[in-house]
């Protein structure tokens, strides 16, 4: 493999996984009401940062972030690890967007603690 393709490569294939995460993007509201995110493209991963939270949470604030470095599985779904920069933490995570629509299952401890979240986009 040419010096160029060895370079090229990861490149395109770090763009093809943006690119196809598009789907993601934008601004999506909590099934239960506690959070409002922004999902954007930032570099090769994909970035989650809560812009609104419900009053009363404590653990929980506007301006936290979550990283995911993410691969499509199949159309519409996604799969990788998100690490908490907040708390230090690492978990696998899985993402199926369907339209409007966006459920995410976080785990820990090797699969063990595991939560599913449902999401809907707003403007």
């Amino acid at each position: 493999m040419s010096k160029l393709a060895k370079i090229m490569v990861p490149v395109l294939l770090t763009f093809a996984t943006v690119a196809q995460a598009r789907d993601l993007e934008g601004q999506w509201a909590r099934g239960d009401g506690v959070a409002r995110v922004k999902i954007t493209s930032c570099g090769a991963n994909v970035c989650v940062t809560n812009t609104w939270i419900r009053p009363g949470i404590s653990n929980e604030k506007a301006g936290d972030m979550l990283v995911m470095t993410i691969k499509p599985v199949s159309d519409g779904e996604y799969s990788g690890s998100a690490f908490d920069p907040q708390r230090n933490l690492n978990y696998r995570i899985d993402l199926t967007v369907s339209g409007n629509s966006m459920t995410t299952k976080g785990c820990m401890l090797g699969g063990l603690l595991c939560k599913n979240v449902g999401w809907t986009r707003i403007n």
